[in-house]
């Protein structure tokens, strides 16, 4: 390959929560028994260097002294357009469409604010990202979950008809769409976006999809952006989308919004713009241009085969060898959602416990079940894959 995936690469010191939160309480892992390093599989956040195109851009910026207000370059919505184009296959694509967002989490709760009350309630489906809950809940809305439900194969659907019914039953007009979806890993077909955006067409739902994920597609599968499915699609739904999760750049801090409706895009602009909330990083808008250059397209299509080949590694290995413990093969995405229902069960073993003989151990995995996940953990894989057999290793040896 023509970019590094394989160095491991010392993150202590140096602003990584993943590695320098370990054993700090909330959410992160307790730090390993003495004989094991950490392992980081629990935050969304790569462990890979990024495309060098990226660091070029920034430092060339910073070479200049001053770093006063600014707005946003014609580069920089050029290199938006040409991204959607090429990679998702988007058309007519303007620069009036495009806004940005200080992180999708605030774009999702600025639709919100436009369009619903708090004390109103909102659709999602479970399990849940976890910054969802959080967020939306926190800004007063009401969540109604429509779970998704496991086929025959063990495919991640929607259920219509239950989506229809919590929308009536509740009286809802917003609804929070998550594609490709975290934490299932599910890459929506296009019937399957369709069928969901006439669900929210004949119940007069604004849509805002979450479609942050959209760049890192398993090998195998293809992104549908929720707007292209129709004309109704189109202006129905607010899209949000960063280069920070392709790119491992949420430090940098830098999402956008695409709205084709110019009245969903006033009222969402005038939640996040009046206040002075989305306030551009100089930075964060030259290593979107950087991420976005040739290298950048290169870069994502190698990422994307290495993910693969760690994904198949560690779902054939769960398969052989951790009996009870199920999970859906991601589509998309770099996390797994492991179910260790059947294995606890028989093993008269609870999740903390299990989560915890894999800290020790030093591999640093998530809680699931915050993502509404009743018995599950959550799983990184964007490392180099000397490190996800070393993981998978020892969870054998010494937790399943």
């Amino acid at each position: 390959m023509k970019y590094d995936f394989t160095s491991i690469i010392d993150r202590r010191g140096k602003d990584a929560i993943a590695i320098d939160r370990l054993g700090g309480g909330g959410m992160a892992p307790d730090i390993p028994k003495e004989g094991f390093d950490a392992i980081p599989m629990w935050v969304a956040d790569m462990n890979f260097p990024t495309v060098p195109t990226i660091q070029e851009s920034i430092i060339e910026r910073v070479k200049h002294p001053m770093y006063g207000y600014f707005d946003p370059t014609d580069e920089y919505y050029a290199s938006i357009i040409r991204w959607q184009t090429k990679r998702n296959g988007v058309t007519g694509l303007t620069k009036e469409c495009i806004g940005y967002e200080n992180g999708v989490l605030g774009g999702v709760i600025s639709a919100l604010m436009a369009f619903a009350s708090p004390g109103d309630a909102v659709l999602l489906h479970s399990p849940t990202y976890i910054g969802f809950t959080g967020s939306i809940t926190g800004r007063g809305f009401k969540i109604v979950h429509s779970p998704l439900k496991q086929d025959e194969n063990g495919v991640w659907r929607m259920d219509f008809e239950d989506m229809d019914a919590k929308i009536k039953a509740n009286h809802i007009h917003a609804a929070v769409f998550c594609s490709p979806h975290n934490p299932c890993g599910r890459v929506w077909e296009r019937w399957e976006i369709e069928k969901a955006m006439e669900v929210y067409r004949a119940n007069e739902c604004v849509v805002i999809s979450d479609e942050i994920w959209s760049d890192i597609i398993l090998e195998g599968n293809h992104h549908t952006p929720t707007q292209s499915v129709s004309e109704d699609a189109r202006n129905r739904t607010i899209a949000l989308y960063a280069p920070s999760k392709t790119f491992n750049l949420a430090g940098l801090i830098g999402s956008y919004h695409i709205i084709y409706n110019p009245y969903l895009r006033d009222r969402v602009r005038a939640q996040s713009e009046k206040c002075h909330y989305n306030s551009m990083n100089v930075l964060s808008m030259h290593a979107l241009i950087g991420a976005y250059k040739p290298e950048g397209y290169e870069w994502v299509d190698e990422l994307c085969q290495v993910l693969t080949g760690n994904i198949n590694f560690a779902c054939d290995y769960i398969a052989e060898h951790f009996e009870g413990v199920k999970v859906s093969r991601p589509q998309g995405t770099y996390m797994l959602f492991l179910d260790c229902s059947e294995w606890c069960e028989a093993h008269g073993r609870t999740i903390d416990e299990v989560q915890k003989a894999g800290w020790d151990a030093g591999v640093a995995w998530q809680d699931g079940r915050p993502f509404h996940g009743p018995c599950a953990i959550r799983m990184n894989l964007a490392l180099p894959f000397s490190r996800v057999k070393e993981a998978f290793e020892r969870l054998d040896k010494y937790v399943f």
